[in-house]
């Protein structure tokens, strides 16, 4: 067995997280999809009621040796807003909350630490609403979802929303993104 790992983040919109994540070395692959929900098997419909409990989630699987736990989690934080509650920019509903899916204790301490240190630093009037949960299970998105932004560039949504996120992110991790 290879010694890869798997992180489960829900950042607002999956294509977004997943165009953001795709880019980094280490990353063998990020698939979007649910998590932090009751319904078995959600579709995208159904998720987008609101009434499944699913969020809008990624699965990254990486190299443990080629990038940490850590580094994603400070990624996760600083592409996305985790003090608004059920909302990112424009995007609005419980599934576009900001939750981190923890695999064991010591992620779940890791992931508490650094929510404590942008507490105290980064975000002193402003609460963290991030939900931290054991994880349970990920169900894939539907095949559409996938690749989603390097497929649709020019739909507006991709255009005005994701472009400038994904520009902004490979400028303050350019040292980590994967060679072309």
């Amino acid at each position: 067995m290879n010694g890869n790992k798997q992180a489960y983040f829900a950042g607002g919109c999956f294509w977004c997280t997943e165009a953001i994540y795709k880019n980094l070395r280490g990353v063998i692959n990020v698939t979007p999809g649910y998590s932090g929900g009751s319904l078995r098997n959600p579709t995208y419909k159904e998720v987008c009621t609101g009434n499944t409990g699913h969020a809008e989630s990624i699965k990254i699987e990486y190299d443990p040796e080629l990038i940490s736990f850590e580094l994603l989690v400070e990624i996760f934080f600083s592409t996305h807003d985790p003090t608004t509650l059920n909302r990112q920019g424009n995007d609005v509903g419980t599934h576009y909350r900001s939750a981190i899916f923890f695999n064991d204790s010591n992620e779940r301490n890791i992931v508490k630490a650094y929510i404590q240190k942008l507490q105290n630093d980064t975000y002193k009037f402003n609460k963290i609403v991030t939900e931290l949960k054991k994880f349970e299970i990920f169900y894939e998105a539907e095949d559409y979802h996938k690749n989603y932004f390097e497929l649709n560039k020019v739909q507006p949504y991709c255009h005005i929303v994701i472009s400038p996120k994904v520009e902004k992110f490979k400028k303050i991790y350019k040292e980590r993104l994967k060679k072309d």
